[in-house]
């Protein structure tokens, strides 16, 4: 009798619990049917404000003797900009550049002005690439904004290959190192490509979307949507880019996601292991913030985001 009525107890108990764990699984795998679909399906927006018809934003930390030469390869490689054909846009400038130099202590800003920078953003102390990145944008002035790495790990022509689809009614376009069509030139250092990898793997910690790549640093926005984007963004460090797929994501905007041909610099600011580290706390901060309502927008930035289907 007694063994019955634990046996019951438990039964009882239990109930809820599963319950609420199936309706746990059941919300997320609504939630990643929604997600996806928005990611992949582009929206009707009316043409992006700009300037220029594309920004580059390039961080920079500690890049003396280096930056000078990105700027000019930029310059140079992006000239037939000018020549593209840019059917129904308004007349705005080609390429406009933007360096921000993340509290350097070397001669990075004044290179980067020497070598024509159109825009030199100096950040008083060191911060993180995310810090300097989201500074950029939100100073940027052309339709689509795009950032790429100052050691041009990426070679310069791929701007144009984020360019086109963004043009094309694509809110945001990133580089993907692990896409099928992707070619690496020069491959990474062991930890540091696992490091990469374990990363990517805890992005689910926040994110429903399925990507090959979130760090791939090169990415592209409408210019709009990165002002929304970058005014909410909070990360300074190397998880930026997961925060930047999470906003994505909340904000129920489409993505697109092309190859890229990698040559790895054996010159880096990385530190694998303590960044790791530092990004495994700052996914939980996301999470935290996006519970507490940290991303929301304002009434006056729905409209911006606001999905019409194409």
């Amino acid at each position: 009798m007694i063994s019955g009525r634990r046996r019951l107890m438990r039964i009882t108990g239990l109930s809820p619990l599963t319950a609420a764990a199936t309706r746990l699984v059941r919300d997320r795998r609504v939630a990643h049917i929604r997600v996806r679909f928005d990611l992949e399906h582009r929206v009707q927006r009316p043409p992006a404000p700009g300037t220029y018809r594309l920004s580059v934003v390039v961080p920079a930390y500690r890049e003396g003797g280096r930056i000078g030469e990105t700027v000019r390869r930029l310059r140079k490689d992006l000239a037939v900009l000018d020549q593209l054909p840019g059917e129904g846009m308004p007349a705005t400038a080609a390429l406009e550049i933007v360096v921000v130099d993340d509290g350097s202590d070397d001669g990075t800003a004044l290179e980067a002005r020497a070598a024509g920078a159109d825009q030199v953003i100096v950040l008083p102390v060191n911060r993180g690439k995310g810090a300097a990145v989201r500074a950029g944008m939100l100073a940027a002035l052309g339709r689509t904004v795009a950032f790429t790495d100052a050691d041009l790990s990426y070679a310069p022509d791929h701007l144009l290959d984020l360019l086109e689809p963004v043009e094309a009614g694509w809110d945001v376009v990133v580089g993907s190192r692990r896409h099928d069509d992707t070619t690496t030139l020069v491959r990474a250092r062991r930890l540091r490509e696992i490091g990469g990898r374990a990363i990517n793997l805890l992005t689910r910690i926040v994110l429903l979307g399925k990507y090959r790549d979130t760090q791939c640093g090169l990415k592209a926005f409408r210019s709009d949507v990165a002002q929304v984007i970058f005014g909410h963004s909070r990360i300074d460090g190397f998880a930026f880019d997961v925060e930047v797929f999470h906003l994505v994501e909340a904000y129920q905007l489409s993505l697109s996601e092309v190859p890229v041909r990698v040559v790895n610099s054996s010159r880096s600011t990385v530190h694998v292991v303590w960044d790791a580290l530092r990004t495994v706390r700052d996914l939980f901060l996301v999470r935290a913030w996006a519970r507490q309502g940290g991303y929301d927008l304002a009434p006056d930035e729905v409209p911006l985001v606001a999905r019409t289907p194409d």
